[in-house]
């Protein structure tokens, strides 16, 4: 009698669940896989999913005007896609992403350019519940000519492989609370003489942001389930916590959250109404996701002047260093309370960004 049972499926291992905390080393150094060729495609797609309006990345007219010979990307899309190379190796068993320092922007990137990153793990932090740890990386993504695009330091809470009582482990790096504007973070041929108010449709330039002022975005954003989904994947961001619905189901919040890079771009592309000559993003100081966003969430932000400063032998432009709140699902006159109302921080801040722009004077 023949038996004609099917042979249990033996699964191969030939797949990567990423690393666990117990997989990380201090020094250890990470090359990601899948350079990625930035193309129009990416850049028209980044402005459908966020609505951006800085000029400088919309018009090759102004873009020539102001010193380049092609339209630069945006430097939050370039960000996102080199942050996205990182993600396998270090945050695919990520219980949170949970800040940023450090993040400079060294050479602009054009279409064409293909960027490569590779990551330096720099500090080491078991938790006490011996469950998780945070592993702490210093990014670095490079062009096709060996030059450094951006590079970034962050730490993210990582699940261990095996629960067990904590090791100890507890290597801290030094993170600087500011990045110092020099001209290694001005594009060289970088010039805002010839800048002109009507393209960006506001006056408002270096002079006229004083340190301590809020200045209130007003417009805001509600987020679609096809939008962050499509960022995510634009950004080969393979975390399954942001679009892995059936997955997430049995997690704590029972749906995708939202990737929060998401939310730093919508809050930009928000800051465009009273920041529009806000016009070359060159530093990222810090930065946290202090709640997370989901599809239906809806986004505002305001923003606090920081700090500013001018810079040798630059007569065109000046440095503002803002820190904007994006907050989710309030009226208008809830955003004009959020300042004074710590109520309101505490249930509706998602994001808080410190980041440094250049600005025409």
């Amino acid at each position: 009698m023949t038996n004609n049972a099917l042979p249990q499926a033996q699964l191969s291992d030939k797949h990567f669940q990423g690393n666990f905390f117990e997989d990380f080393e201090l020094d250890d150094l990470i090359r990601h896989a899948t350079p990625r060729t930035i193309t129009e495609g990416d850049v028209s797609l980044y402005t459908a999913l966020t609505g951006s309006r800085f000029v400088l990345y919309c018009a090759t007219t102004v873009a020539n005007a102001c010193g380049f010979a092609r339209t630069p990307v945006d430097n939050f899309l370039v960000f996102h896609i080199a942050f996205g190379k990182t993600v396998p190796d270090i945050s695919l068993n990520a219980v949170a992403n949970l800040g940023y320092a450090e993040c400079q922007f060294e050479s602009p990137c054009f279409v064409g350019d293909t960027l490569s990153v590779e990551s330096k793990v720099i500090g080491l932090k078991e938790n006490s519940n011996g469950k998780t740890g945070i592993v702490y990386v210093h990014s670095v993504a490079k062009n096709q000519h060996n030059d450094i695009v951006v590079s970034w330091k962050r730490w993210v809470m990582v699940r261990k492989k095996v629960a067990s009582a904590p090791t100890g482990i507890d290597s801290l790096p030094n993170l600087a609370s500011t990045v110092t504007i020099t001209s290694q973070l001005i594009p060289q041929t970088l010039d805002f003489a010839q800048f002109d108010n009507a393209s960006s449709g506001s006056n408002h330039r270096y002079h006229d942001y004083q340190v301590g002022e809020w200045i209130n975005h007003v417009d805001g954003m509600t987020i679609n389930p096809s939008d962050h989904s499509l960022a995510t994947r634009l950004y080969q961001n393979n975390a399954k916590v942001h679009f892995d619905a059936y997955a997430m189901k049995s997690a704590r919040h029972g749906q995708p959250l939202v990737y929060g890079g998401h939310i730093m771009s919508i809050c930009r592309a928000l800051s465009h109404n009273g920041l529009a000559n806000g016009l070359w993003l060159a530093a990222i100081n810090g930065g946290s996701h202090t709640a997370p966003s989901f599809a239906g969430d809806t986004i505002y932000c305001v923003s606090q002047i920081m700090d500013k400063g001018e810079l040798p032998d630059r007569t065109d432009l000046g440095w503002i260093r803002v820190k904007t709140f994006g907050v989710k699902n309030l009226t208008l006159q809830q955003i004009s309370d959020f300042i004074d109302d710590q109520t309101l921080w505490d249930e509706h801040k998602v994001l808080e960004l410190d980041y440094t722009l250049l600005c025409p004077k």
